[in-house]
């Protein structure tokens, strides 16, 4: 995937870069990724590590990083990408999404998805979106039901989360023929909002 800004009215995805990290510094501390997944941004080393392997990811294109910012709050957010990039068979993963605690609940994430799911679909031409979340993050789940993705499946054991649980993944996914009414459905506020 090429390196590209993605913008609404509310919401801008910039892609990620070294220096981001005093952006993120001081909303990392706000947010465990430790609790759900393998990655871990508490201790500013650990944030900057966190930086490094994304933009390595993207260097390997096998991701796409992003650094989140609020137009309505003017600051930076959070940060969010495309994963696991696989242009053979037209799949992309969207998650690693993580907000600061000002900016949650405040409808920012849902035009961070329709944004990147707009991108996914309609610009790159991809079939499939998924999103793995763990089991117990009832919160991420809800919020990935209310965009219309579908729950597929669980993976059982499948991530080592960083204090060395292994969880259990939900897959869901929307595909490129349900995205038109997904879209018209779900994302009908913000196509109103941008028209």
């Amino acid at each position: 995937m090429k390196i590209k800004t993605l913008e609404n009215k509310r919401a801008k995805l910039l892609a990620l870069e070294s220096y981001h990290y005093q952006d993120l510094k001081p909303l990392s501390k706000e947010v465990d990724l430790n609790a759900y997944g393998g990655s871990d941004i508490s201790t500013p080393s650990k944030l900057k590590n966190y930086i490094k392997d994304a933009i390595a990811r993207r260097d390997s294109n096998t991701a796409l990083p992003f650094i989140i910012f609020d137009k309505k709050l003017c600051r930076f957010a959070g940060s969010t990408r495309f994963g696991n990039i696989d242009k053979v068979n037209k799949v992309v993963h969207i998650g690693w999404t993580w907000l600061g605690k000002d900016f949650r609940g405040t409808g920012l994430n849902l035009h961070i998805k329709y944004l990147m799911l707009r991108y996914a679909f309609d610009k790159l031409g991809y079939e499939r979106v998924e999103f793995r979340i763990d089991e117990r993050n009832e919160q991420s789940r809800k919020a990935v039901e209310k965009l219309g993705a579908t729950l597929e499946g669980i993976l059982r054991k499948d991530i080592i989360t960083k204090n060395g649980r292994r969880r259990n993944s939900c897959c869901y996914s929307i595909l490129k023929n349900e995205w038109p009414e997904i879209k018209k459905t779900k994302f009908l506020s913000i196509l109103k909002e941008d028209s």
